[in-house]
């Protein structure tokens, strides 16, 4: 009966080192497994991210590109406009425009500032806008006088 427990129990650590051994066998090659996995998630994210900074290279380069040609058109305009006005008015404000359309705008720049009209009454005394209570009415003294103005009856007879 000795050999027969000895056997017995030989067999359970046999079993048990088995077990634990395909244990680890499997617990490496899950880490292996997923470790692969990792790198290939790795690989694809690089991937998606190589293909975006592309397309923002692309999206800079054609905006670069259309604010380029829209500055070109501005200054087409700009120079058609100012070649007009060489053509249509003075000789001094289409050079001035095509100065100011390059940049070279000289200092005395003062006769092409236009004050715009004003539609409010301003403070400043003296100051009239259109909204002022004097704006456009004549003053007495400059209207024509009831003796001086012409007898409604005179003007039907002529």
């Amino acid at each position: 009966m000795h050999s027969t427990s000895i056997l017995i129990l030989v067999g359970v650590i046999g079993l048990s080192l088995g077990a634990l051994l395909a244990f680890l066998a499997t617990r490496s090659r899950q880490n292996i497994d997923r470790t692969q996995e990792l790198e290939l998630r790795l690989k694809e994210a690089n991937t998606k991210l190589e293909d975006f900074q592309l397309q923002v290279n692309e999206h800079f380069d054609q905006t670069s590109q259309l604010v380029h040609n829209l500055t070109q058109s501005y200054r087409d305009v700009h120079e058609y406009l100012a070649n007009s006005a060489m053509r249509l008015s003075s000789q001094d404000i289409g050079r001035q425009m095509l100065e100011a359309g390059s940049g070279q705008l000289s200092d005395n720049d003062e006769n092409l500032s236009v004050l715009p009209p004003r539609d409010w009454a301003p403070k400043e005394p003296g100051s009239k806008g259109t909204l002022s209570e004097e704006f456009g009415l004549e003053k007495e003294a400059q209207a024509p006088s009831p003796a001086t103005a012409p007898n409604p009856e005179e003007v039907v007879n002529r």
